[in-house]
């Protein structure tokens, strides 16, 4: 059945990976009858988690997109992966989701994970609640969880549930804006009596909610002070007003594995939680159908993207325009998707997620528009990859397999990049980390049938000379008729006006013919590409050729390049130096790891250029660092931060080696000519 735009709901599930998202997921497609039986991730048969690297893992590497019906309403549920590396897939759910559910355990309290996803949906202006999951486990308490979540984000988080306990176990469930409690007795839900002495915390609880209702207004806030109450609908009313604005944000709490607390949580979403909008404004049923592409499913037998319709309808077998490509794009069958499993429908209506195959000019973050209104959505800024390394078949010969799968791949995950280094002729890759790199190689060999290998990519470095010298090239060879004869004198000198060598002539009585000057400087030309320390460009280079002699039968323009090449060798002579790439590090952190950065920067060979402070309060430290020492800087900054800390690096300049590194370079390039 089609459903109206009030009567849908799009959330997100976000939070640390193993604080169970995809369990409270599969409660709720149980709860609702979406599915005959419940699935667990340990089991490897739950309904987001369907990916063979998932089921392998035991973890979310991908955002899944469900749903459910309840109450009249169809809640569409994308389950996002906890694990920093797949932080696109976050992105690509929060472009569509019009509600963040922020999962923590009741074991762990409050995390990085809790931390990054707040910032998300605030940046984004969304509604967002809390659900605080394994309360059925052991150490897990719901009080300081909750107390925790609200000294770290303040009194705008009020809790909505508060758990019955019997001992050390959770019993039922108090919905403390009805103040109604319920139990499981036989896999259902069973209203009962609220403990007596449970009633101070719900009151408590109550009158914070009443707070909370009474500051969405001022109207309210005066009746809240002269009669110290509200009625029911005014909080209700209130309530809804302020979670919509991102004011209130609710806490709700549960188990998964046996349900409880499902239902309060649907409830909530369905009555206190607003319909579907566009990036803050109310969709229009009735406009020119529009949508946007916030996700893409590729394999080697084709690709579905996902959709969210923020404008009209769309139908089945409609032509749509691409409003980035400008290309026609038929629909043909659209779905709703169920995990892994597409369900047809004719159409789909404003607000609704869904998904169709086959697009030939459509990717992640285009708008498919009526052809006669074709107007871009914004699409889905990806957070820059900043983890790099060099990728090889372990076959050789199988290079073009590798990157053919490699650019199937990237259709579904834009937080990678690939490219073919000429100049170090390795095949880069750059990604969000070292387990997104390792779930990219597992997906070669299994989607794609090659096995590749990671390794560290080398450093473009660069040299130079520090001191003028003139050298002489002189090649002579006699073989049976014509004979080979070029002879030159070069004066070469550092220049800093260009990396590109300066190329001049200052031969004076035809010591040299003018016809042979080109041969020369290619000759010249084709030797910088590789210097004589080891083998790495030669930059900054003035090469005058200003002497020389000439054979009138036995020279020829391959004698003079060769001659050319004779006497860049002598560079060795001038003082050469390897010059290493030069970065700026814009690394963001809290306070409190101020002194390890520092002192690891100091360790990278780093120089701090200044510090500030950015609107969330984090510390931004800006330092010059050579590139060399960055290889593994992704990693190593989320483990001494806990994974709060975040960097850019770009390329700045090319600056002398101190003269240990300049040795070890040159070490290194030997020991790998002695390899080819």
């Amino acid at each position: 059945m089609g459903y109206a735009a009030d009567k849908i709901r799009n959330i997100a599930l976000l939070g640390h990976g193993g604080n169970g998202k995809t369990s409270l997921a599969e409660s709720m497609l149980y709860v609702a009858k979406a599915v005959d039986r419940q699935g667990r991730v340990g089991d490897g048969n739950t309904v987001s988690d369907y990916d063979p690297e998932e089921i392998k893992r035991q973890t979310s590497i991908s955002a899944s997109t469900m749903f459910v019906e309840h109450k009249g309403h169809k809640i569409n549920i994308i389950d996002t992966p906890g694990y920093f590396d797949f932080v696109g897939e976050v992105y690509e759910a929060l472009r569509v989701a019009g509600l963040g559910i922020i999962v923590v355990s009741a074991k762990d309290r409050t995390n990085v994970g809790a931390e990054k996803a707040w910032k998300l949906v605030t940046e984004r202006h969304l509604p967002r609640a809390f659900y605080i999951s394994k309360v059925d486990e052991e150490n897990a308490n719901f009080e300081k969880t909750f107390n925790t979540l609200r000294d770290q984000f303040g009194k705008s988080v009020c809790a909505f549930t508060e758990p019955i306990i019997s001992g050390d176990k959770v019993v039922g469930i108090v919905d403390i804006l009805t103040k109604k409690a319920f139990n499981i007795v036989g896999g259902k839900r069973v209203e009962c009596a609220i403990p007596a002495d449970l009633m101070p915390i719900i009151d408590t609880h109550y009158e914070e909610l009443v707070e909370n209702a009474a500051g969405t207004s001022e109207e309210l806030m005066e009746k809240y002070f002269e009669e110290g109450t509200l009625s029911e609908k005014e909080v209700y009313d209130a309530l809804g007003v302020g979670i919509a604005d991102g004011d209130i944000c609710p806490v709700f709490f549960g188990s998964a594995s046996d349900n409880l607390g499902t239902v309060v949580l649907l409830d909530a979403i369905v009555n206190m939680f607003p319909a579907p909008k566009e990036l803050g404004t109310k969709i229009n049923p009735d406009g020119p159908t529009k949508a946007i592409v916030y996700k893409t499913i590729s394999d080697q037998f084709g690709k579905f993207s996902l959709f969210k319709v923020i404008s009209g309808k769309v139908t089945a077998d409609m032509t749509l325009t691409n409003a980035r490509t400008g290309a026609q794009e038929k629909l043909g069958h659209i779905y709703q998707m169920q995990g892994k499993k597409n369900i047809e429908v004719k159409e789909l209506g404003p607000g609704d997620i869904g998904a169709v195959s086959k697009l030939s000019d459509t990717a992640t973050g285009d708008t498919l528009c009526d052809p006669k209104a074709v107007e871009a959505a914004p699409g889905i800024d990806f957070p820059a990859p900043c983890y790099t390394m060099a990728i090889r078949p372990k076959t050789k010969g199988q290079e073009d397999k590798v990157a053919q799968g490699l650019t199937r791949l990237r259709e579904e995950d834009r937080t990678f990049t690939v490219v073919n280094n000429a100049e170090t002729k390795q095949m880069v890759i750059t990604g969000m980390g070292d387990t997104q790199l390792d779930v990219i190689c597992s997906k070669l060999k299994n989607k794609f049938g090659v096995e590749v290998e990671l390794y560290p990519a080398k450093v473009a470095y660069r040299e130079k000379i520090r001191k003028k010298i003139e050298a002489h090239g002189r090649h002579k060879k006699q073989s049976g008729g014509h004979g080979q004869f070029g002879d030159v004198w070069i004066r070469f000198e550092p220049q800093d006006e260009s990396e590109d060598m300066i190329f001049a002539e200052e031969v004076f009585g035809g010591s040299v013919p003018k016809n042979f000057f080109p041969a020369v400087e290619k000759g010249l030309r084709d030797s910088v590409g590789r210097g004589v320390l080891a083998g790495y460009p030669m930059v900054y280079l003035k090469a005058t050729l200003y002497d020389g002699s000439y054979h009138p039968v036995d020279s020829s323009e391959m004698a003079f390049k060769t001659a050319a090449n004779l006497a860049f060798k002598e560079l060795v002579n001038a003082s050469p130096a390897i010059l290493e790439p030069i970065g700026l590090l814009k690394v963001t952190i809290p306070d409190s790891n101020m002194g390890d950065i520092m002192s690891d920067l100091s360790k990278r060979r780093g120089s701090p250029m200044g510090m500030s402070v950015d609107k969330d309060g984090m510390q931004v430290v800006e330092a010059e660092v050579p590139m060399a020492e960055m290889g593994t800087y992704a990693i190593d900054l989320r483990s001494m931060t806990q994974g709060r800390g975040s960097f850019t690096l770009e390329f700045v300049r090319y600056d002398e080696a101190p003269m240990n590194v300049q040795e070890k370079i040159i070490e290194e390039a030997k020991a790998e000519n002695a390899d080819e």
